[in-house]
């Protein structure tokens, strides 16, 4: 049986979707850095490293993104980075080393939500997609 997941375009979009998610978040951070700092509670510096960063991984998820077939192991670390990220911004919330806002606490909670998202996303569309490898291999 087909299913969304195992449309040959579906991890390319998943990707396309992180990357620009990634992207739109890192250019605030970086681009309203002191802005936001005030606004959030969050240090500056944290906000402009984890900005570039995202910059950066929005430029390596669009390149996934635009192969034909994208490249199930890095894939699968996008699932664990992901993954990861959410678990640091729940520690960061945890921690109370920080003195978030309100609006910071949504910021920080809004990331970890569209990761795990986009990483439960990635995984079905990994799981069917070698589901339906091996179909093809036994036919």
């Amino acid at each position: 049986m087909s299913s969304i997941f195992t449309s040959p375009r579906f991890l390319p979009r998943v990707m396309w979707v992180d990357a620009a998610s990634c992207a739109a978040t890192g250019a605030l951070q970086v681009g309203l850095t002191d802005a936001l700092a005030r606004l959030t509670g969050l240090p500056a510096g944290l906000l402009l490293g984890t900005g570039i960063f995202l910059l950066g991984y929005a430029a390596l998820a669009a390149a996934m993104a635009m192969r034909a077939t994208p490249p199930r192991t890095l894939i699968g670390l996008v699932v664990v980075g992901n993954l990861g990220w959410a678990a640091a911004c729940a520690v960061l919330l945890a921690s109370g080393a920080f003195p978030v806002t309100a609006l910071g606490m949504a910021w920080v909670v809004a990331q970890a939500v569209t990761v795990l998202l986009l990483a439960e996303a990635q995984w079905l569309g990994l799981r069917a997609t070698r589901a339906d490898r091996a179909r093809a291999a036994l036919a």
